[in-house]
C-alpha cells in the first residue's frame, strides 16, 4: 500500500490497524474506525508515547485528568504522554475514521 485511504477495511468489520513502519523507538500506524468506541471501563494505559492525527471523519478522545472529551475533526492532533489514560468515546459511524498514530518509546518497534 502507498496511500493511507487505499484499502480501506469494509465498515462491517471491528477498528482496524495496520503497521506502515516500525523501527527501534517508534512504529506508525494508521487506523480504521466506524462508529468505534472504547468499552465501558475501558482505559488505554500505554507505556510508551502516541502521538495521533485525525486524517478524516470525527472522533471524541476522553483523558481521565479532562472533565470533558476532545473533539477532533480533520488535520486535529494530539500527543498523548505515557501512561495518560485515555479512551476513545466516540467516532463518526457514517464515514470511516482514519488517524495516523506514530507509538514511540523505548519498548517500541523492538
Amino acid at each position: 500500500m502507498d496511500n493511507l485511504f487505499s484499502e480501506l477495511p469494509p465498515t462491517s468489520e471491528a477498528e482496524a490497524f495496520l503497521e506502515l513502519l516500525s523501527k527501534p523507538g517508534f512504529e506508525i500506524q494508521r487506523i480504521v474506525s466506524y462508529g468505534d468506541a472504547s468499552s465501558p471501563g475501558f482505559w488505554y494505559d500505554p507505556p510508551n508515547g502516541e502521538w495521533v492525527l485525525l486524517l478524516r471523519g470525527e472522533a471524541r478522545i476522553r483523558f481521565e485528568d479532562e472533565p470533558e472529551p476532545l473533539a477532533m475533526k480533520p488535520g486535529d492532533y494530539v500527543d498523548i504522554a505515557p501512561h495518560r489514560r485515555h479512551r476513545i468515546d466516540w467516532t463518526d459511524p457514517s464515514v470511516p475514521t482514519v488517524w495516523l498514530a506514530v507509538h514511540y518509546g523505548p519498548t517500541v518497534g523492538t
